[in-house]
This record gives structure tokens, sequence and C-alpha cells, in this order.
């Protein structure tokens, strides 16, 4: 199967063909869920109106970690199996994921200012997830660092494996330690604990956020593709 989708002229053909499809998801899932949590949804009984950026918080935080798992899982075929489209989906997610994980900063330090008293902590959870964003940046700095394109790829590959160890923390981090943030109310092994009209909305969303990653892994793995193949034609021209 792998092998089977590693073409990139098959990719190229298939992702075509997936892409609007998947937009017009994404595009419907959000207004949806969007509306459900802004004007449908109920407000906290502790927090108010302030609820509503959970319904953009939690999401990107999931997509967060969703993209680096993804990214570390296309890194080590990279490495191991040596697939053309491995790499190229890896150094596509990067950039995403590094958006996602500043968004759920961004408005975590917004929800956090009027729930705790400061735009920031040291907490675990806080902490655990800014080391992902260095992660981020990390990669897409060491892969651009190299004159030889594969060295990049190589090393940025091992350094995603290695931070791999990251995600397991970030998710795990309130339970671990006594932190500020508040434990997880979703994906719990007794089912979740958040009442329905808040639930559907943010699943929603979350749905969207995942099909908006698609979408633009998409975009990115056939612009890639393309300019590879553009490199490729100019080294043949100057080389004769």
């Amino acid at each position: 199967m792998l092998h089977r989708f590693a073409n990139p002229t098959r990719f190229l053909r298939i992702a075509s063909i997936a892409q609007p499809w998947i937009a017009w998801a994404t595009i419907l899932l959000a207004g949806t869920g969007l509306y459900l949590g802004l004007f449908n949804s109920p407000a906290d009984y502790q927090q108010g109106e302030s609820v509503r950026i959970m319904y953009v918080h939690v999401p990107a935080a999931w997509m967060a970690m969703f993209c680096y798992t993804s990214m570390a899982i296309a890194a080590g075929i990279g490495l191991i199996w040596k697939h053309p489209l491995a790499d190229i989906a890896a150094k596509a997610t990067a950039p995403v994921g590094a958006c996602f994980t500043f968004l759920a900063l961004f408005t975590g330090s917004l929800w956090g200012k009027p729930m705790w008293g400061t735009w920031w902590v040291w907490d675990a959870r806080l902490t655990s997830m800014l080391v992902l964003l260095f992660l981020y940046l990390g990669y897409i700095a060491l892969i651009n660092a190299f004159d030889d394109p594969a060295r990049g790829t190589k090393s940025s590959s091992i350094l995603v494996l290695v931070g791999l160890i990251n995600v397991p923390i970030i998710k795990f981090s309130v339970d671990w330690w006594n932190t500020l943030h508040q434990p997880a109310s979703v994906l719990r092994m007794d089912g979740p604990s958040i009442d329905e009209s808040m639930l559907w909305p943010l699943l929603l969303m979350a749905l969207a956020f995942k099909t908006y990653y698609i979408w633009v892994l998409l975009v990115r793995i056939r612009a890639e593709i393309i300019s590879n193949k553009i490199r490729i034609l100019r080294l043949r021209q100057v080389h004769g």
C-alpha cells in the first residue's frame, strides 16, 4: 500500500481529485462548528462566555500533537524505507503543525488571563507545548540548514523522532503533575465529562481542523513535488 501511493505521479492524480472535496468538507464543518459553538451552546456556569475559546483552543492543541506524531511517522518511514513522499509529507506538515501549536498557546493565554489572572505560567502542560513549538521550529530550521538536501532531511528526521517523547508528556502532564491546567474532559477512559451541547461543536471543530490539515497538506505536497520536478529539469539543463 505504501509503495503504491509513494509514486508522485499517482499521488498527484489522487490529490487533485480529493482536494476540492476535502476543502468543502472543511468549510462546512468549520461553519457548522463555529455556529453551534458561538451561538447555540450555553455559557459555562463558572467561566461564562470565555469558555467559547475552547472551540478553537482545544482542537488546535489536539492538532498540534497529531501533526507532530504524523510528522514523526513520515520521518521514520523516510529514514527506514526511503519512500519518496514520506520526507515531503514530513516537511509539508511542519509549518502547519507549528501554526496549530502557536494557535493553541495564543488562545490558551487569552483563556488563562480571565481564569487564572495571568497570561502565562510555567505550568507542565504549557511548558511542554512551548517545547513542542520549539521542536517544530527546530525541524524547519534544520531541514534548510544544509546545502545537501539529503543531509538536512536525515538530520531533521532524527530530531523529530527524538522529540516524539514530548507528545505523551503533553498528553499526560495534567495527570503526572499538579498543574493549573484542567484535566482531560473529552478523551477519558470513563467517557467525556463535558455536556453534549458543548461536546458536539467541539468535535465538529476538531474534524474541521483535521480536514483543514489534510487539505493544506495536499496543497503543500503537490507544490513540493512540482518544485522538485522543476529543480531536476533545471539541473539537467545545466549539465546538458
